[in-house]
């Protein structure tokens, strides 16, 4: 007796085939979501959810020794790649105990994150103007000023495998930062479109410049400055051991 497709074919290529559908033509910037794209993001939420480490044959890591030195621990972030178009990219993000991928945006990029093993703690910023400073900004250098980003910090939340995925446009939650806690953790990430800085869609990190806290559902505004990226956070690469995935 033959068993039906959707029991045949694995999560992630389902979740790869929604996103595929999902953001075949996403909203832009200042767009309205239409009713179908929103359905279409809602069944890759649902399909998100359901994800597992296992489902990618993925084996949650161990804390790394301490004692060994920093400059023979690796890089402190890896990226497994599952599969990438024109309309999404599609991977695993390690990282390793104490790890951070620094406050970056996405430009005109939708995304959703899921956490397969471990803790992370995510930070989501929306941008309220593209740049310029008024007089209540931070005291800079003039040659600085053009690099300052008034920003709102929308929420810190902590997600683990048993949260639903974290969900970010081009309007809302576009910046966040992402910090492992109590350990190692991994997480699936898609991206759309993915990054390209031929068609303005490059990486940009920032750092806060004014304290800001997030109580219950109070919002802050923050001022943020564009940094090159820091020294201290590099991505490398590893293979992917998970099912295949056919677009």
């Amino acid at each position: 007796m033959m068993t039906g497709d959707s029991n045949m074919t694995s999560i992630v290529q389902r979740i790869a085939r929604q996103a595929l559908l999902t953001f075949r033509s996403p909203p832009r910037l200042g767009e309205e979501a239409g009713k179908s794209f929103l359905e279409n993001r809602s069944q890759l939420k649902s399909l998100m959810t359901e994800v597992r480490a296992a489902d990618l044959k993925l084996v949650p890591r161990r804390a790394d020794n301490n004692n060994v030195s920093p400059s023979l621990r690796g890089p402190p972030v890896t990226y497994m790649h599952i599969c990438e178009t024109d309309q999404f990219s599609m991977g695993v993000f390690l990282l390793k105990s104490g790890a951070s991928i620094p406050l970056h945006d996405h430009p005109g990029m939708h995304g959703m994150l899921k956490v397969l093993y471990g803790k992370v703690r995510i930070s989501c910023f929306d941008r309220l103007d593209r740049q310029g400073c008024t007089p209540a900004a931070p005291p800079l250098p003039p040659a600085q000023k053009g690099a300052l980003r008034r920003s709102l910090l929308r929420s810190t939340d902590v997600y683990t495998e048993e949260s639903g995925p974290c969900v970010l446009s081009p309007d809302r939650d576009n910046l966040h930062q992402i910090d492992a806690v109590d350990g190692p953790t991994a997480f699936m990430d898609i991206l759309a479109p993915p990054y390209d800085p031929d068609d303005d869609r490059d990486c940009h990190y920032y750092k806060v410049l004014t304290e800001a806290e997030v109580k219950n559902t109070e919002q802050k505004e923050v001022w943020l400055l564009e940094i090159s990226q820091p020294p201290e956070f590099w991505c490398g690469g590893e293979p992917y051991p998970g099912p295949e995935v056919c677009l």
